[in-house]
């Protein structure tokens, strides 16, 4: 027992490196999809301005 490893902090920084992919991720997907997406909000307000 006195040689037993302590995993306490383990699973935080597991957590912490998961967190850290998925807002990269995000990140990505926001600046490739982003200028598509703006163009859609500005026809959708154009359209509606017109109205």
């Amino acid at each position: 027992m006195l040689f037993v490893p302590k995993e306490k902090g383990q699973g935080l920084v597991e957590y912490a490196l998961i967190l850290v992919l998925v807002a990269i991720v995000v990140i990505a997907a926001l600046m490739i999809l982003g200028p598509m997406i703006g163009n859609v909000f500005s026809q959708i307000n154009s359209s509606l301005g017109s109205m």
